[in-house]
């Protein structure tokens, strides 16, 4: 203790020496001169903040795997005690070899190095405590001008560093000064601190390092690129072995060790740590998570300091993405619509869980790319919108009716509600939100869609366009904004729907707005959630290693609708898998679900749920799915004439949620409420009423046609016919189904959809 209070007195003296020296070497009354620059040199600022440097964040899924890291500086912090003490000595050998004697002041070295740097030479010497000070110095540097302050090469700076250095010397011991160095040292090659490079020039820990690789290491730190022995081989190896006699001279090890280490080749095993979306297996949806943090006030005042926390306070953020259920969405939309295909088509798939809002999987059939112009590469995520790094959202068609559906039955409508008009009709009187009148439209079904009176159970599992263009004139259009509002959708740019042009849409309710897919499923999650809307969540916690904090992130959830309303739509759309447009694409467990074909195929999608899972699909070209649709176009091997919501995006939500609910837990849909008119069962096939119910519609499925008619009739229902057959196991001209399937309950008087088969098997859809 003497011993450092006698070197740190006469610090003051050398110090005001050393100036004195330099700075008036032809004045005299030099003693004066250096009592009062020692006097000034004792009471300058001698408190140093030492944050953390930067360091890398990662990111991981909610099973801990790592989906990527992000990093401006790649560095590790590892403690003192995880660095191999081969580590600590060849640093101490070659940089100061008086470490752990004097107090932050090696005379000798100072001297040398002021002298020179006085003369315009830059000069090292500097004791490890000193080139720390620097280092903390240019790291915590938040300007450009802070920046130059640190690196500049004056006198004044190592004045400022010495003075630092000493009063650090008081605050932190020298194994503290050692590890803190050691962290934030560059070693070339883009490698921070001592365990980052020990990882990149070796492939191992910085507690598994050798003599010979410890000793190349600390000799990079002086001039990280002239001794860098991925360019300059020869020159690292010479000298790795100045520093090798260093060690021992520093009695580190002995002269037969160091002879030993200096017999061995470099064995360099370079490696560089994935940095940032572009090489995750999950691009993303890692993507996403930056556009969260970058984004969200929550995390920062402005974008930049948000990015820059980001990149440089070595978070650990912990996400929703469920592995499994990321990698059967990526296979499904690989197989279906491959990312390399002629066509340029891609699909789109999100995964949301019900009543949390958690993102579950993120997948596209696209690489990650910074190069829109190679085919199969964007750097755009099409599953979400414009203000989390998307696009500005698609037309989803078909799959917007069940917000209409909401809507009416928060009206009181019941399931009865009815609309007739055969296969085309024209809609007349709706009015805008700002009461203006809209004029007639003319609307017609998809060919898949007979002609006839539509309620809302047959309409919805035949996706009658003229069905839902009245049902929507009925409700009202800004009635029915104002629902899709409530759900959680706007505009996939970032507007509203209180627009001129969306307040002049007669199509609304058919899908013709562009949405984001994340906001369409998350309006589907809350059908599922019995009516609980959530915003969209990616991250549940974000532990700041540098402020020494966790952060969690609440999801964000509220009722929007009543829990009968959403249990209605649910129902409703459990009925499409009976004999509906979803026909042939059950998962093996009760769900919900609804297809969507754009105007001329260009588009299509598919989004359905099961109570504890809701997924979306999207299919189209993202270079305009109007002037590219889906005629004509052959994906994953096979040719399609026209591609449906049931085409491809049916199959890829049918292979997805088959294998993502595996691990899921079995559960029932809701009830039909009965206040609508439902029987209090549920709408799935696998809890469907048997045909033989009083008052259900008869099983005529394989009669023939006059017979079946008859025997409907006879039931008390009106009978509509199609005009088109469709492909069936059934003989060719009997009925090969009927809509609502049989055994459904309806009202006396409702129609009941027969279709005649045209033999062959198979079935279509919108």
């Amino acid at each position: 203790m003497l011993q450092k209070i006698g070197q740190l007195f006469g610090v003051g003296v050398v110090a005001g020496v050393l100036v004195a020296a330099l700075a008036l070497p032809a004045v005299g009354g030099l003693g004066i001169t250096a009592r009062n620059i020692a006097t000034g040199f004792l009471n300058m600022p001698s408190e140093l903040e030492t944050p953390p440097p930067p360091q890398r964040s990662t990111i991981y899924d909610q099973n801990g795997d790592v989906i990527a890291e992000i990093y401006d500086q790649n560095r590790e912090l590892v403690k003192l005690d995880d660095m191999a003490p081969v580590m600590q000595d060849a640093i101490i050998a070659i940089e100061d070899n008086r470490f752990y004697e004097h107090g932050g002041l090696d005379v000798p070295g100072t001297f040398r190095a002021a002298l020179r740097t006085a003369g315009g030479d830059t000069q090292g010497g500097s004791s490890l405590t000193q080139q720390y000070v620097k280092n903390v110095l240019v790291e915590s540097a938040t300007t450009q001008a802070e920046q130059e302050e640190a690196r500049e090469t004056t006198l004044s700076r190592k004045i400022r560093e010495l003075r630092y250095a000493i009063a650090l010397e008081q605050k932190m011991s020298k194994d503290e000064i050692l590890e803190g160095y050691l962290n934030i040292a560059y070693f070339g090659d883009g490698a921070y601190g001592a365990q980052s490079a020990a990882q990149h020039f070796f492939g191992v820990d910085a507690d598994e390092l050798e003599i010979q690789q410890a000793a190349m290491l600390a000799g990079l730190v002086r001039y990280p690129y002239l001794y860098n022995p991925s360019v300059n081989p020869d020159n690292a190896k010479k000298r790795r072995d100045v520093v090798l006699d260093a060690m021992v001279q520093n009695d580190a090890i002995t002269k037969k060790e160091a002879e030993e280490a200096k017999g061995k080749d470099l064995n360099l095993d370079l490696s560089n740590p994935s940095n940032g979306c572009m090489p995750s297996d999950q691009p993303f949806f890692c993507d996403y998570v930056v556009q969260e943090i970058e984004k969200s006030k929550q995390f920062g005042e402005n974008e930049t300091e948000r990015a820059r926390w980001l990149r440089t306070a070595g978070l650990e953020i912990h996400t929703t993405l469920d592995g499994d259920m990321q990698e059967a969405a990526q296979e499904a939309v690989d197989k279906w619509v491959p990312r390399k295909n002629q066509s340029r088509k891609v699909a789109a798939e999100v995964l949301v869980e019900p009543g949390t809002g958690e993102i579950r999987a993120m997948a596209q059939s696209r690489n990650y790319g910074p190069d829109e112009n190679n085919r199969g590469e964007t750097s755009i995520n099409f599953t979400t919108g414009i203000d989390r790094g998307g696009s500005t959202g698609f037309q989803v068609g078909s799959t917007f009716k069940p917000i209409t559906l909401a809507a009416a039955l928060d009206q009181g409508k019941g399931f009865s509600t009815s609309f007739g008009g055969g296969g085309s009709t024209t809609v007349t009187g709706q009015r805008n939100c700002d009461g203006g009148r809209l004029p007639p439209w003319d609307v017609s079904n998809a060919s898949e869609s007979s002609g006839g009176n539509y309620n809302m159970i047959t309409g919805t599992q035949q996706s009658a366009n003229t069905f839902f263009a009245q049902l929507q004139a009925d409700v009202g259009l800004c009635e029915t904004i104002e629902m899709a509002q409530k759900l959680g959708l706007e505009r996939g740019d970032g507007t509203s729907f209180d627009n001129e042009n969306t307040q002049a849409n007669n199509s609304f309710t058919l899908g013709s707005e562009e949405v984001a897919i994340i906001d369409l499923v998350s309006a589907y999650a809350t059908f599922a959630s019995g009516g609980t809307y959530c915003e969209p969540q990616a991250i549940t916690s974000i532990e700041d290693q540098q402020a020494g904090e966790t952060i969690d992130v609440e999801n964000e959830c509220e009722r929007v609708i009543d829990k009968d309303v959403a249990d209605g739509v649910t129902y409703l759309l459990s009925n499409t898998f009976d004999g509906g447009t979803t026909d042939g694409l059950e998962i093996g467990r009760p769900a919900a679900a609804k297809t969507g074909t754009t105007d001329g195929n260009a588009a299509a999608s598919f989004s359905g749920f099961t109570p504890n899972l809701a997924g979306s699909v999207w299919v189209g070209d993202p270079r305009g799915p109007q002037a590219h649709p889906l005629r004509g176009v052959t994906l994953g091997g096979r040719s399609y004439g026209v591609v449906y919501g049931a085409t491809i995006p049916g199959p890829i939500w049918e292979e997805t949620m088959s294998e993502a609910v595996k691990g899921l837990p079995e559960e029932s849909l809701p009830k039909a409420p009965s206040k609508f008119g439902g029987s209090g069962g549920s709408g799935s096939r696998s809890n469907a009423s048997p045909a033989n119910s009083e008052g259900g519609v008869p099983n005529v499925v394989g009669q023939e046609q006059d017979a079946a008619v008859r025997e409907l009739e006879e039931a008390g229902f009106e009978v509509s016919v199609a005009s088109n057959r469709i492909q069936s196991d059934e003989p060719r001209g009997s009925v090969a189904a009927v809509n609502p399937d049989p055994g459904s309950t309806l009202p006396e008087g409702a129609t009941v959809n027969v279709f005649l088969s045209s033999g062959g098997g198979g079935n279509g859809g919108d």
